[in-house]
């Protein structure tokens, strides 16, 4: 090889043994090219080779044989850096290499000598000679960071092929060249800073360098010193100190890449806050002060907050005679380094304060006096390492984070058993902290840890956590329990339940609510205090229980609050019982006992004495309440005397302080809550609780001897109290509740009309945009266009203001029109009918778009013609009657005559033509029109003028033909006018005839000969002629253009929006700068070939399914692909990409996403267009500026790159590029392809690397940035991280925060990858960022501003209609009520902007604890409030969603979020949101959050309540007693009150905001409409189903725990899911309590004596036969092909392979039934006792059972004794005791005694028939006993079964495990077979599935499509062939 080249010696050339394995390196991806990929795949270990590949793989084709020695140079490397090959996939890689090298050794000769010493130094020369010394000066800086790069790896291989002896003097001067301004080409991100030669227009920006100029200012600054040099270079650098933060570097040890990274933030930063301050930019060269000022406040305002709670002095410090502009720089910078590399502590923001505070010391002893503060030495150290600050401050706290995480064993082990990242930021909540010192001891409090772990992680160099005794929690405690619910809202809990105690007591007595005022009732009603008493006592003892995990972590004054609050709560839950009693006229009993302990305060007035003084402390908290202001003021200090005042009340907590609103707000919010609870306590008492009154009293009185049960306190004078909670629970449980349905009701009202007001659904229809479409122009530019100067506020609506306004209208309008095209929204004839044209000057007139004239010519010539009367004025008064007509008159005549006149060469027609037009325009001055021309020769000129258009706008074939074609015609013209419509037409001809010569007498007939084709390829021209042909032409079908009802959606909404209050538009100088942050994990980017093509198991492909599904669309594509006639392979492949985009952009793709938030930056620059060019060039149309773009277009980018980023952060990235599986490659190189496509497009990762650590192979981890470069991707930032980060919190908001630090600007947007924008919305941007600087009441600026969304999937499936109706009502009038006026609005993973400084400095954008904050996103708008933000909602402005289309997505997605809301309801924000709002404010919080849920589980809980109460009547034989008294036969206030149940349960309170949403944004008709449709379509069997989802999740979760981030997968759902799939999904949530309710209704009918004449008891009953009817066949109603009997079939076969199969370790749940019911008991494995405990009270329930229907057999002959009940036990044990034998039996003789197993088998059915036989005779059992049996034994062998499973060890040590397995797996079969049956049933019919197929399908058959064709998977075979599109 090449050994002659002189290399260093020491390495074996060819290692001694060739691998076979050469090819497993690299996968065979199609559009993969193989040259660059083994650059691209090096191991992690090896990285530092992958630099020297690209360059050989960049130099291959200039010369291969120095590629070759490149090549070689990185196989010897890699040989150095693990010569044993023990690193993860090197020996693959090295032998790939090897068998490379020897192939290219032979291949390969030098081309410019004969040795390769040689080659290598001529062509490093040439390199360097053609490229640097040459091109430093031309080309741009990412170019020359390129080859700079090259010439680095070049010389680098030089060095190993030539022997340093004999190496050239000029390749070494060559070489220093390169080593010197190296640093100055380095691959940048937006700003260039070093480069020199060729700068990018941002580098000449006045604020950019001013900016610069700001940073670079290190004048007096002490520059470190090495600590041991010698004197003579003492005053040299350690490292060079360009500005600020290389200073600051230099200090603390930060990493260049974060140093780096955080220059370029702070520059743009700063550029982007000083240049709005700044009128004239000509004299710009300094920061203004007031800049840094503001930044500093922004930036440090959480700091000084932590730093006056603590009660410590800030270290923000100045000194007198210093810089301050610099110092504060300093801080600034410095802060924002600690920040770029905290990694995961970035979610702990006061820890970043604690951080910042003791650095900020040092900084200010080292500028002012020179000494470090903490030990006093002289600043004279050794320059600390770049990795210092990480090892020594951030990775400690990162080992602390870890080592918690690891107790929460994945997320199953107890909240309270490990601290979260609250919990370890609250430790720094506290005067604690300082303990820790510095710099950090590392045996402090904070850093002992209990738990003995293995070493240390990969890249941790010291495990500075040591051993101790575990830590408490800090401050709270998430404990799994429903008392959370109460003890975050006990106010709420607390009035509802005075509420109905006092309506109780009033309706009991009285029966009036005048009775109130009697003395005797208001006496009773006083009793409500005892019970506020006791309720507040419960709310003390739970604030000691569940803080008892965090009492070691609280203050001593939180400890006594906690003791002292107890023991008040105490004090008065006695002493208001015992004065209540003295005052009692007559006592007995219980009260008598009282009243003698309190005999000698006997007096009538004491008890309300103790009521006053114990309402003292609500009657203050009262007026604090109407005064804001002063509660603000209050909880926000930090005096000792008010945190003293506050102290009982409120303790003092650093977040939650101070969050009132305004009194405005406060009284808005408060009447929509007074007017709400008035409704809901007048409906509870008039219907619920008053007339249930008098039944309860009759049935109190009633005397019941005839049981038909063994009842158990016969004896006992019960009042029939079992009946009447029976009758009263249900109630109890709708009160709590139906506040929930009153909310939906209101919110709904008042939505509606704050939507209305808002100017919502104005122009909805292209009716009403045709209407208004005049004013539009003039409120595009009132919105949309930025004020030029103060005095332009009252515009002059004079012409040229008209015309300026359409003509900056048409510019953006015609965009948007052109963007919905290359949307294939709209066709180019709609595309051409939509355009405003953009050259206007020549008309005389406003040159609408085409659609608005659509008929108006033709409709104007048949007027003409028609007119009889020879009166001009009444003719044009017509036609002016209506604008659009008079403006195509007049725009079709002036046109007319321009081409005509243009298109004549010959001056004599040209004369012909003026004379012509000047007889028209004097005959209309002087009113005789219609006396000198013809009317009824118009159609005719009409006809041929069509025909001359036509011809003009058809391609030229033969130039000849074409010319002589349009003379024809044009001849024909100029006959018609001078002989049929001219009266005079023959004397202009006359006239002409002298100017032409004498020649043309001979050839007069020649006329109009001479024509400029040339004309006609000018594109200016042809549009005019086009746009004429169309004026002539469009009938009125184009009224309906578009046709596409999504174009349709977006026009209408865009016009509507211009109308609606938003903030005036900015300067695009102006504004604030923004960026866009997408997570993406492993989703689809762009769909594959092989994924378009791939069928399922009815024959469809994505393609064919989408092609049928858009039809339009499809059609819209191919027109404009042009494919007529593919021959090319180039051809060929680009159309097979445009397919791949065209459908990827239909489905949930990253690529998608992409496109759609690139529009901004379009924007931005059309904006920067608009602004900065002047009129004429602006006429000119922004086409010509995109063609042609110069220096506007340098200028435009430069604006561009300084407000906007859009930063994607596909976290396993760098796994991608190395992964061998195919859809992992195939994502790489999509994601790669966006970059390259997008070249302002930034991809962040995490790159993780095998390092070597003193011998010892460790993983290293990186947030890395990358862009696009010429063909790969270019790193620009890598920053090391302490640990890997996703392993600490949740996924996502781990990859938002990771990629946080390289967004820029001061705004923030989130888009999750399922998003879409437009570009007319991009527009509107700018306006919406002024919602942060807008001036509000108080100077409160929004945190988040919430925008709307726009559900993309509706169009689907009815189910993703239904779910798109509900998501869309959610997103608009949802959260318009919750912003205004309640004020509770939070971030819901929408669209929402943040205020990104406000954010950074608390907390990131999410918060990401394991588990409790699974709904991460809500968490940061919990957190935003908590910390004094508060968000907003806009809705002018609208970004495109995904959401899932199928049913079980749909079911997976609402799991995931009630799992989520459950999560929230133990979490600690919603205790504090919920303790520290008022109470209003508090109210709306619980029912839009975790209320909503709750009242969910409630609705359920009302339905087993209710029947559980009706079971015991009917088999307790109360209800057949009770119902013989005829007062209570005759009272349905039962069934009335419980009415309302139904109504939540039904899903009605969804689709009451969505019929009020679409009514107002489309119509109420088309609203009531779509609400019929809905209901037809089974939506409330849906939304029941649903709610079977969230009432199981949110309760299991609060229970048990369990919850995890479920993938939903967002594809296009037409496949048929199975029943075992179905069955494995819905079992638990859905099928068993189906069957419960199922078996209690079919008891309750045939046992019960029910009201069968009351019709709204039927209601009631209905209500619960639907909800079982929707959990236990929802799944297949709405499962496609859910009735196919070929399918069906198919399920069955597969169900039972699943059910039996044998489960184990490693078999996955899908494969067997063991496995997924080993994986359904997870959560009782991890839950705790008190959790299983309540599992076991739970299953008791299906006791009552076996105990009713037991006495009710023919059996017992009517027998009462509890023997019965004894007998049916003994009957269930046998049964289970021959079941337990005979699976014995088959275990033990199945195989070797087979025929014993048989006998044994046939002894029990002859004992068994022998024992039926004598029961049957001599016992007296009946057939009707035999089902009775069944319905009582099979819950309790449920029961046993539950019981089994809660006490899962104890069973499997009584070696009973095996024998619940059995049992289980013959309940699942009993139930799978209950489903099934009707399924089959049904599936013997076809029209049963036609007419599914119809239900589930609607939308798309009302536009006309095929889908039953794609369901049973007919096809046209070309449709889907990969070569033909059309």
């Amino acid at each position: 090889m090449a050994s002659s080249s002189g290399a260093k010696s020491g390495l074996a050339r060819t290692p001694s043994k060739r691998m076979t394995r050469a090819q497993t390196m690299l996968v065979e991806i199609p559009n993969e090219d193989n040259t660059t990929a083994d650059s691209e795949l090096v191991p992690s270990s090896l990285a530092s080779i992958a630099p020297i590949l690209r360059v050989a793989n960049e130099i291959e084709k200039d010369n291969p044989r120095v590629a070759y020695l490149c090549r070689f140079h990185a196989f010897e490397k890699a040989h150095k850096i693990d010569p044993t090959s023990s690193g993860r996939g090197v020996r693959q890689f090295k032998t790939y290499l090897l068998h490379r090298l020897e192939r290219e050794e032979e291949e390969t000769k030098p081309m410019l000598a004969k040795t390769d010493p040689r080659e290598i130094q001529t062509y490093y020369q040439q390199f360097y000679v053609k490229n640097i010394a040459d091109g430093q000066y031309t080309k741009k800086p990412e170019e020359m960071a390129k080859i700079y790069q090259i010439a680095s790896v070049l010389y680098d291989v030089l060095r190993t092929v030539v022997p340093a002896a004999r190496v050239d003097d000029e390749t070494e001067r060559y070489a220093k060249e390169v080593e010197k301004k190296k640093e100055q080409f380095e691959h940048y991100n937006i700003l260039p800073l070093y480069a020199v030669g060729v700068k990018p227009a941002i580098m000449d920006l006045p604020e950019i360098k001013a900016a610069l100029r700001a940073i670079q200012n290190v004048d007096g600054l002490p520059m470190p010193m090495p600590s041991n040099a010698p004197d003579d270079t003492s005053h040299e650098r350690v490292k060079p100190v360009n500005d600020i933060l290389d200073w600051l570097s230099s200090l603390f040890g930060f990493q260049k890449g974060n140093v780096a990274n955080q220059r370029e933030h702070l520059i743009l930063l700063l550029a982007n806050i000083d240049v709005r301050k700044k009128e004239k930019l000509e004299d710009y060269t300094a920061l203004n002060a007031e800049t840094i000022r503001r930044l500093v406040d922004r930036i440090f305002k959480n700091y000084r907050s932590w730093c006056d709670y603590l009660r410590c002095k800030s270290n923000l410090r100045f000194q007198q005679s210093c810089d301050r502009q610099q110092v504060e720089l300093i801080y600034i910078s410095l802060y924002l380094l600690i920040w770029g590399e905290a990694s995961n502590i970035r979610f702990m923001p006061e820890c970043i304060c604690y951080i910042f505070h003791n650095m900020a010391n040092e900084v200010y002893g080292v500028l002012f006096s020179n000494v470090r503060p903490v030990s006093g030495d002289a600043y004279q150290t050794a320059a600390p390492d770049d990795e210092s600050f990480l090892r020594n401050v951030i990775t400690p706290i990162y080992t602390v984070l870890r080592k918690e995480v690891k107790r929460n064993k994945g997320g199953k082990a107890s909240h309270s058993k490990w601290r979260n990242y609250d919990d370890l930021n609250e430790y720094f909540w506290s005067k604690r902290c300082f303990q820790l010192k510095w710099p950090m001891d590392f045996k402090a409090d904070f850093f002992v840890h209990s738990d003995e772990l293995p070493l240390p992680p990969a890249n941790q160099r010291h495990n500075h956590v040591t051993v101790g005794k575990r830590k408490p929690k800090t401050n709270f405690v998430e404990a799994r329990t429903f008392w959370h619910i109460y003890r975050s809202f006990d106010r709420m809990w607390i009035f509802f339940v005075m509420a109905f105690q006092a309506m109780l007591i009033v309706a009991w007595n009285s029966g009036s609510l005048l009775g109130f005022f009697d003395e005797d009732v208001f006496r009773r009603v006083l009793t409500i205090f005892i019970t506020v008493a006791f309720l507040n006592f419960l709310q003390a003892t739970l604030d000691i229980i569940l803080s008892f995990y965090a009492w070691r972590s609280l203050k001593f004054t939180q400890i006594l609050r906690y003791l002292l609050k107890f023991a008040v709560a105490a004090f008065w839950a006695v002493v208001l019982p015992v004065g209540y009693s003295s005052s009692v006229q007559n006592p007995t009993g219980l009260v008598k006992f009282f009243s003698g302990w309190a005999k000698d305060w006997r007096s009538e007035s004491f008890y309300n004495y103790a009521v006053a003084i114990y309402l003292m402390p609500n009657i203050l908290a009262a007026i604090v309440f109407l005064l804001p202001p002063l509660r603000k003021t209050m909880e926000r200090s930090n005096w000792r005397i008010v945190t003293l005042i506050m102290w009982w009340a409120q303790p003092k907590l650093y977040v939650g302080r101070g969050m009132h609103e305004d009194f405005f707000s406060l009284l808005k919010y408060t009447m929509f809550w007074i007017l709400l609870l008035i409704s809901k306590l007048a409906f509870s008492y008039y219907v619920e609780i008053l007339p249930l009154i008098q039944p309860t009293k009759i049935i109190m009185e009633l005397h019941v001897d005839n049981y038909q049960w063994h009842e158990l306190f016969s004896e006992v004078v019960t009042h029939n109290m079992g009946v009447v909670i029976a009758i009263w629970s249900p109630i109890v449980l709708v009160y709590f509740m139906d506040a929930q349905i009153w909310y939906s009701i209101f919110s709904t009202l008042f939505g509606g009309i704050h939507g209305a007001f808002s100017h919502l659904g104005e122009i909805r229809t292209l009716g009403m945009l045709r209407s208004r479409f005049e004013s539009v122009p003039a409120a595009f530019c009132r919105r949309l266009v930025p004020l030029t100067n103060q005095n332009n506020r009252k515009r002059l609506l004079d012409e040229a203001t008209e015309r300026k306004n359409i003509a900056n209208f048409s510019l953006v309008w015609n965009k948007f029109i052109h963007s919905m095209r290359m949307q294939d929204l709209i066709s180019n004839r709609d595309r051409d009918l939509l355009l405003v044209p953009s050259s206007s000057s020549d008309v005389s007139v406003v040159q609408w778009p085409p659609f608005l004239l659509a008929s108006k010519i033709p409709i104007a010539l048949d007027m003409a013609k028609d007119f009889k009367k020879k009166d001009d004025a009444e003719l044009f008064k017509k036609i002016a009657a209506d604008d659009y007509m008079h403006s195509a008159v007049i725009e079709c005549y002036e046109t007319l005559r321009d081409i005509i006149y243009n298109l004549l060469e010959d001056e004599a027609d040209r004369i012909i033509v003026r004379g012509i037009c000047y007889e028209v325009e004097i005959s209309i001055q002087q009113q005789r029109f219609l006396t000198d021309f013809r009317m009824s020769g118009l159609p005719s000129l009409s006809d041929r003028l069509e025909k001359l258009l036509w011809i003009l706008i058809s391609d030229i074939e033969d130039a000849e033909t074409f010319r002589s074609q349009i003379i024809n015609v044009l001849q024909d013209i100029m006959e018609i006018i001078a002989q049929d419509v001219m009266l005079n037409g023959n004397e202009i001809l006359e006239r002409a005839l002298p100017h032409s010569g004498s020649a043309s007498h001979d050839r007069k007939d020649q006329r109009f000969e001479k024509i400029n084709i040339s004309l006609i390829k000018q594109k200016m021209w042809r549009e005019k002629i086009n746009r004429l042909y169309l004026l002539l032409t469009v009938k009125e079908s184009a009224i309906n253009v578009p046709p596409n009802l999504e174009a349709r959606r977006r026009i209408t909404f865009f016009a509507n929006s211009l109308f609606m209050n938003m903030p005036s538009a900015p300067k695009v100088r102006d504004m604030l700068s923004f960026s866009v942050l997408t997570p993406y994990y492993k989703e689809d980017v762009l769909y594959s070939d092989e994924e378009l093509t791939k069928e399922n198991e009815d024959g469809i492909s994505i393609l064919f399914y989408l092609q049928r599904i858009y039809p339009d669309e499809w059609n819209n594509f191919l027109e404009r692909m042009n494919t007529v006639g593919i021959k090319d392979e180039n051809q060929e492949a680009h159309m097979k990409e445009e397919v791949r985009k065209w459908v990827s952009y239909r489905g949930q793709t990253l690529a998608r996403t992409v496109r759609g938030m690139m529009y901004y930056r379009q924007a931005l620059e059309l904006q920067f267009f608009l602004e900065f060019s002047g009129d004429s060039e602006i006429l000119g149309g922004f086409q010509a500026f995109e063609e042609d773009a110069g220096y506007y277009g340098e200028q435009a980018q430069a604006l561009a790159n300084m407000k906007f980023t859009y930063v994607v952060s596909c976290q396993v990235y760098g796994a991608q590029k190395k992964s061998s599986d195919a859809r992992d490659r195939s994502c790489y190189l999509n994601i790669l392809n966006l970059m390259l496509t997008y070249p302002s497009l930034r991809v962040a990762y995490i790159d993780e690397r095998e390092e070597s650590v003193n011998g010892r192979s460790q993983k290293a981890y990186y947030s890395v940035l990358v862009k696009g470069g010429e063909k790969l991707d270019e790193e620009i930032y890598r920053i090391k991280l302490p640990g890997p980060p996703t392993e600490i919190g949740e996924g996502k908001p781990e990859n938002q925060n990771h990629a946080i630090i390289f967004t820029r600007g001061e705004a923030l947007q989130t888009i999750d990858m399922n998003q879409d924008n437009y570009f007319e919305e991009a527009y509107k941007m700018r306006n919406v960022l002024e919602e942060f600087l807008k001036h509000r009441h108080k100077d409160r600026k929004p945190s988040i501003l919430g925008l709307r969304e726009h559900i993309f999937t509706g169009s689907v499936s009815s189910l993703a209609w239904f779910m798109s109706n509900q998501e869309t009502s959610f997103v608009t009038i949802g959260q318009r009520i919750l912003a205004n006026p309640l004020r509770v609005r939070f971030h819901y993973g929408h669209p929402d902007i943040f205020d990104r400084i406000f954010h950074i400095t608390r907390g990131g954008i999410s918060k990401a604890s394991k588990i409790i904050n699974l709904s991460e996103d809500i968490f940061a708008g919990y957190n935003s409030t908590l910390r004094g933000g508060y968000v907003t909602h806009h809705e002018y402005i609208q970004v495109g969603k995904g959401r899932d289309v199928g049913m079980n997505q749909i079911s997976a997605f609402e799991a995931k979020v009630a799992n989520g809301n459950g999560e929230q309801t133990l979490s600690r924000d919603v205790y504090r949101l919920g303790r520290r709002f008022d109470f209003y404010r508090m109210l709306s919080f619980y029912f839009t959050t975790v209320g909503f849920y709750f009242s969910s589980m409630v609705t359920v809980l009302t339905v087993y309540v209710f029947l559980y109460g009706r079971l015991y009547m009917v088999m307790s034989g109360l209800e057949r007693e009770i119902l013989e008294n005829a007062t209570i036969r005759q009272s349905k206030a039962l069934e009335e009150a419980l009415a309302t149940q139904s109504v939540f349960q039904l899903g009605l309170l969804l689709v009451l905001p969505m019929v009020m949403e679409i009514g107002l944004e489309k119509g109420f008709r088309t609203a009531l409409g779509d609400f019929i449709i809905m209901q037809l379509q089974l939506a409330s069997v849906f939304f029941t189903f649903q709610l079977g989802t969230k009432a199981h999740y949110y309760g299991r979760t609060i229970l048990h725990g369990g919850s995890k981030y479920r993938a939903t997968g967002r594809g296009f759902v037409v496949f048929h899911a199975k029943f075992a799939a179905n069955y494995r999904l819905y079992s638990r949530s859905h099928f068993i309590k189906g069957l419960e309710l199922l078996i209690l209704l079919v008891l309750y009918e045939v046992y019960g004596e029910s009201y069968r004449s009351s019709s709204l008891y039927w209601f009631i009953t209905v209500s619960m036969w639907f909800l079982v009817g929707s959990w236990l066949f929802a799944p297949f109603v709405f499962n496609p092909s859910g009735f196919d009997w070929q399918k069906t079939v198919d399920d069955w076969t597969d169900w039972k392979r699943w059910m039996g199969n044998r489960g184990g370790i490693g078999i996955h749940p899908d494969k067997s039934w063991e496995s997924w019911w080993e994986e359904e008991q997870e959560h009782l494995k991890f839950t705790n006792i008190r959790g299983r405990l309540l599992e076991i009270i739970l299953a008791f329930r299906f006791f009552v059972y076996q105990y009713g229907i037991v006495y009710h057999l023919d059996i017992a002959h009517h027998s009462k004794s509890i023997l019965v009940y004894g007998l049916s036990w003994l009957v269930m044990l046998t049964a289970l005791l021959v079941l337990k034998m005979v699976s014995m039996g088959r275990r033990r003789f199945g195989t070797d005694f087979q025929l014993m197993f048989r006998i044994l088998k046939a002894l029990l059915f002859l004992g068994f028939m022998s024992v039926m036989t004598v029961l049957f005779v001599v016992c007296g059992l009946t057939i009707q006993d035999l089902f009775a049996a069944l319905l009582a034994f099979l819950p309790t062998g449920w029961a046993i079964l539950l019981i089994g499973q809660a006490l899962r060890s104890a069973f499997k040590g009584l070696g009973f495990w095996d024998s619940i397995k059995e049992l289980a797996r013959a309940y699942e079969y009993i139930m799978g077979l209950i489903l099934f049956m009707p399924t089959a049933i049904l599936s013997w019919f076809p029209f049963v599935s036609e007419f599914q197929t119809r239900l589930l399908f609607n939308q798309a058959f009302s536009r006309g499509l095929q889908i039953s064709m794609i369901l049973a998977g007919r096809k046209e075979k070309d449709i889907t062939s990969p070569v033909k599109y059309a």
